[in-house]
């Protein structure tokens, strides 16, 4: 691992995340509901999710920051145990401000993974910024490491091992599933 990199995850206490096009691949479903309604859903990808966990388990923090509001993006964040959700902000920078004066986190402490525009100040500010390889390439040329995984199809995954092996916790995770 690149030394700045390892430096830079080894300080991570707090993993924010955007939800569409990092936690998913950013399509939307809109199913017809009763007339003149829709539904709206998404998709997740199972190993972020168990990533997430682990994570969590090691006193790793996570969090959701999203523009829009999903409720499936509200029940896959209580079901991984995010510490922190934020839905319907398209300000995400005073939501790590709130974040930070919540958590009591420095931003060192803060890795953050976005995808578009709107992620951007956010990058600029946290102690280790990632984006997925779906990212906007402006967004890419902010990340401090971009994943070789697209968002929804494992780019989270890929984030949780680099906060793990930095930390020095993945290779309990890989002796718990016997793998070598």
């Amino acid at each position: 691992m690149d030394p700045d990199l390892q430096r830079r995850a080894a300080a991570v206490r707090l993993l924010l995340l955007d939800a569409d096009g990092v936690m998913t691949d950013g399509v939307v479903f809109s199913i017809p509901g009763q007339p003149g309604t829709l539904f709206e859903t998404k998709g997740f990808h199972s190993q972020d999710g168990i990533a997430l966990q682990w994570l969590v388990q090691q006193g790793v923090q996570t969090g959701l920051i999203s523009g829009r509001i999903s409720q499936a993006a509200e029940i896959r964040a209580r079901h991984l145990g995010m510490a922190y959700l934020y839905q319907g902000r398209l300000d995400k920078l005073a939501v790590l401000e709130e974040i930070v004066a919540r958590s009591g986190l420095a931003l060192a402490n803060i890795a953050y993974a976005g995808d578009d525009f709107a992620d951007v100040p956010i990058m600029r500010r946290v102690g280790l910024a990632f984006a997925p390889a779906n990212a906007r390439a402006e967004v890419k040329k902010v990340a401090h490491y971009v994943t070789a995984a697209p968002g929804g199809c494992g780019a989270v995954r890929e984030m949780v091992e680099i906060l793990m092996q930095a930390g020095g916790t993945w290779a309990e995770i890989l002796k718990n599933y016997e793998v070598d």
